[in-house]
């Protein structure tokens, strides 16, 4: 019996060594660096303040937040005042984050590559999410990291022409067959159809046939018809990314880059790009139309299928800028690329902090986040495909390998030193000793979080190239719905106008809340708990109205990422409080039509961004149609007992209820804007029980979680009916069977 409890231990130890291996990879890179880091600057921060666990019992130290800044006040109720907070002793009644932790630290940069879309906590738990995987983030022990880094590093003998290992320079030619393991999808001899030549958006004559698939083949002819200067863009996806594509490929030609081609991994999607006058190529891969998911298998199969592009177009001779559909181009990235010719690859990254204040590359050995393959320029040279090869091979001999953890593998085999230290262009030697590296600026080719959290380039007031929407938490739906707070992304024009009008209100934000007091745990909440009650009412509001609702600019004091953190990640530039992205608070994927059923539900609520009435492309019809309403008291002298006559402007009595609301707002049916000067007592309840109950219901769908505090489980659940429960503090579940949503008396069973 001992005996086969000794085998299961070691069974059991394997078992977890190999998931610290492959799960902790992705944040190994920049610990190494950070950790000598944190060993001699955390005792400085830790005699700043203290707090206490979730428990209330140990007293754990954490460093001074960031104060807040002049800039990140922009937006805010003109009541708030520009103050200089420190993050020091929360309610000791109330969970509280973790002290800052060398691992989690050091983990800020690599997070998002490794889960840039998941809805799942640092401690193992996740909510269902469209187009995400399930899982925790486990965060590797210092040993397991240290020896994965120093594994890293193994370097073989030097040749003459680099200070690297490995291979001499040279390498086969471009007409040689490329890695093994990549699948062929080139295709010679083949001449190119005129109606494959047509310029970009210019779209086939109506009636007209689509060519056989086999025209849409890649070959030498495309490529070299759509190259400028010998430099192609290109990019990859399936029928579910279409709108995605299009915004992609319209941001680009509307900074003047025409050189353009769009791989198609499905034919519904070949054929869309086709009669939208996008030139596309057969990347002949048989994948479904859906959309995949971070973390399947299918998704770790169009991984793959970058590689081999990267392959195929440097076998062809030409520079080839590869990005992810998910990204947004601001400027012309070609001039940029353009200024280190001495660079055989340029990466962007997913580091956190900004090593440079300006426009020049990250410093390598300060930047040592990980490199996030989103955005890759590569030149023809015999290192780059030398590397190309050995990834693809690399990825072809082992299926569990993503394809950003096998680049990062092999790229940091040997890294540095500079390859011209006098010239302080930040290029440096990089792979197997011989291919030199550029890591991308992160203040200006911009990560999910240095762009719409930190606003990086704000900080040094300079445009940024591009954003890439990583460090979300609601799979695809979220990345768009980022995408159009920035205004960057571009919808057809019925979206800028909705059926029946919207609802908007204006976001009053007590001073208080947002800048009072120390930045703790309590103070986050406090500050969302006031925006989601008033989001209810405007929910509630929108519903009865069937209106489309805006919603409001929401702050926070708080980030949010998978691990547990003091609240502001150690070393970045976050503001206190920020403008927050809506997935930090809420389920964007569950929030829009057709996600949950409306005989359980009830009606769902169109939404638009914060930023819609902003938009230029809102039409002026609406925006000058709009009705405003102010709230009074009943019975001064300023509140009407009966509605005002049709104007465009309105008050009605606070707290006024369903059947009331309706039959007043009712009357204003050519208003297509209505806006609220304030949602605060704006509602006062439902006379249709049963339509409460869904209402109550969906609303208890919509909530996400904040993370985390160092607990098992360690995040915390928002709640839009927060202010039903007396003395509502901030807590994680108590065990894995109360991790769920704040059902309250809405439970199941309870329709």
């Amino acid at each position: 019996m001992g005996a086969r409890i000794r085998v299961l231990n070691v069974v059991a130890a394997v078992a977890i060594v190999v998931i610290l291996y492959y799960v902790g990879r992705p944040l190994y890179w920049e610990l190494e660096a950070r950790l000598q880091e944190y060993r001699e600057g955390f005792s400085d921060a830790t005699a700043a303040s203290t707090q206490t666990t979730a428990e209330g019992g140990n007293v754990q130290p954490v460093g001074n937040a960031r104060g807040l800044e002049a800039a990140s006040l922009q937006g805010l109720p003109k009541e708030a005042s520009i103050a200089l907070m420190a993050l020091d002793v929360v309610d000791p009644d109330a969970a509280t984050p973790a002290k800052p932790s060398a691992i989690a630290n050091a983990a800020a940069g690599s997070a998002g590559a490794a889960e840039e879309e998941v809805g799942a906590t640092a401690d193992g738990s996740s909510q269902e999410s469209s187009g995400t995987s399930g899982g925790g983030l486990d965060l590797p022990s210092e040993a397991t990291a240290g020896a994965a880094a120093t594994d890293a590093t193994a370097t073989g003998s030097p040749t003459t022409d680099s200070p690297g290992a490995g291979a001499s320079g040279t390498g086969a030619s471009g007409d040689q067959q490329f890695a093994t393991g990549v699948r062929p999808i080139l295709h010679e001899g083949r001449p190119l159809l005129p109606d494959l030549k047509r310029e970009i958006w210019e779209k086939p004559p109506p009636g007209s046939a689509v060519p056989a698939r086999e025209e849409f083949a890649l070959r030498r002819e495309m490529v070299q018809h759509r190259q400028r200067d010998n430099v192609v863009v290109v990019t990859f996806a399936n029928y579910a990314f279409l709108d995605f594509v299009l915004n992609w490929v319209r941001h680009l030609t509307d900074l003047g880059v025409y050189n353009i081609l769009v791989g198609a991994m499905d034919t519904k999607f070949l054929e869309a790009l086709y009669w939208e006058g996008v030139p596309v190529f057969d990347l002949e891969s048989g994948m479904t139309t859906d959309d995949p998911g971070w973390g399947t298998p299918v998704f770790h199969a169009m991984g793959r299928e970058k590689v081999t592009l990267i392959n195929v177009f440097l076998s062809l001779g030409v520079q080839l800028l590869i990005c992810d559909t998910d990204t947004v181009w601001l400027r012309n990235p070609l001039p940029y690329m353009a200024r280190y010719p001495q660079a055989d690859v340029l990466t962007s990254s997913d580091h956190l902090t900004r090593s440079v204040e300006d426009e020049s590359l990250e410093h390598w050995d300060r930047a040592q986040g990980a490199y996030n393959i989103g955005i890759l320029h590569f030149r023809p040279t015999d290192p780059a495909k030398q590397f190309a090869r050995a990834w693809a091979e690399q990825l072809a001999g082992d299926s569990k390998i993503w394809d950003q953890n096998g680049f990062n593998d092999l790229m940091r085999q040997k890294l540095g030193p500079d390859v011209n230290p006098e010239g302080n262009d930040n290029v440096f030697w990089a792979f197997d000793g011989t291919l030199k590296l550029g890591i991308l600026p992160v203040a200006l080719f911009c990560s999910g979080h240095t762009y719409f959290v930190q606003h990086l380039y704000r900080k040094i007031g300079l445009e940024p190239y591009a954003m890439h929407a990583t460090f979300q938490f609601a799979g695809t739906d979220g990345k768009r719905h980022r995408f159009r707070e920035a205004m960057a992304f571009i919808d057809p024009p019925e979206y800028y106008d909705p059926p029946g009008g919207v609802l908007s209100f204006v976001n009053n934000i007590p001073e208080e809340l947002l800048t009072g007091g120390d930045h703790s745990l309590q103070t986050h909440f406090n500050l969302v708990n006031y925006q989601l009650t008033n989001l209810r009412s405007a929910l509630a509001i929108a519903t009865i109205l069937n209106r489309t609702l805006v919603l409001p600019a929401t702050w926070v004091r708080f980030d949010r990422i998978w691990f547990p953190h003091p609240g502001i990640l150690d070393g970045t530039d976050t503001p206190q409080p920020f403008l927050s992205p809506l997935d930090h608070l809420v389920e964007v994927q569950r929030m829009l039509p057709g996600k949950l059923k409306e005989d359980e539900f009830g009606p769902a609520v169109p939404i638009r961004e914060y930023s819609f009435l902003d938009n230029p492309r809102t039409p002026q019809a609406l925006l000058k149609s709009k009705l405003s309403v102010d709230l009074c008291d009943e019975g001064s002298p300023d509140c009407p007992l009966s509605p005002d006559p049709p104007t465009d402007k309105l008050r009605i009595k606070k707290n006024t209820r369903q059947n009331e609301l309706k039959a007043t707002l009712s009357r204003y049916p050519d208003s297509k804007w209505i806006e609220f000067s304030s949602m605060v007592d704006s509602f006062g309840g439902w006379d249709d029980k049963a339509m409460e109950k869904k209402f109550r219901w969906r609303l208890r769908q919509y909530v996400g979680i904040w993370c985390c505090v160092n607990a098992q489980p360690g995040h915390i659940w928002y709640d839009f009916f927060n202010d039903e429960i007396p003395g509502w503090k901030p807590r994680p579940p108590a065990n894995w069977t109360e991790d769920h949503p704040p059902w309250g008396k809405d439970q199941p069973g309870a329709l």
